[in-house]
């Protein structure tokens, strides 16, 4: 049996209804309908995250954010500066990578015999914890973005 190709696109603050396979009427997407088409559609699922770095984490390392200790976006506690403890719960731990302790899906997919790319945002840590380190045999773009 042929093993299928697999392509994961995730989105950062995409409406489930904002393709037009989906029932866009706005938004024109023909190369991502014609995917679409010629594969199969998951339409049931849910972000681990209100936010992209602990869903990131969570899909490459299926585990809860909190198991994986990415529960802010990379950045977030020094950015938003959410000062320490509130109310009568205590702060998530927070870590500022996705650990290479991790099995990521792209060393699933590897020991599986399939090729693996990472293309675009990765917002899981700097340089040492970059795709190339989580078992992703091609980066293009994946690296952490900085503000000048």
């Amino acid at each position: 049996m042929t093993k299928p190709n697999v392509i994961f696109i995730l989105i950062d603050d995409m409406g489930w209804k904002d393709i037009a396979c989906m029932g866009s009427e706005f938004y024109e997407t023909p190369n991502i309908d014609k995917l679409r088409s010629a594969g199969m559609l998951f339409s049931d699922a849910y972000a681990a995250c209100p936010v992209c770095s602990p869903t990131r984490a969570s899909i490459m390392s299926g585990k809860y954010p909190a198991r994986v200790g990415v529960t802010q976006f990379i950045g977030g506690p020094e950015h938003c500066k959410l000062g320490g403890e509130r109310g009568r719960l205590l702060s998530a731990p927070y870590t500022p990578e996705l650990n290479l302790s991790e099995k990521s899906l792209a060393t699933t997919f590897k020991e599986h015999g399939y090729k693996t790319w990472h293309i675009g945002k990765w917002h899981l840590g700097e340089r040492e914890f970059w795709p190339d380190r989580h078992g992703f045999d091609v980066n293009i773009g994946g690296l952490v973005k900085r503000s000048s």
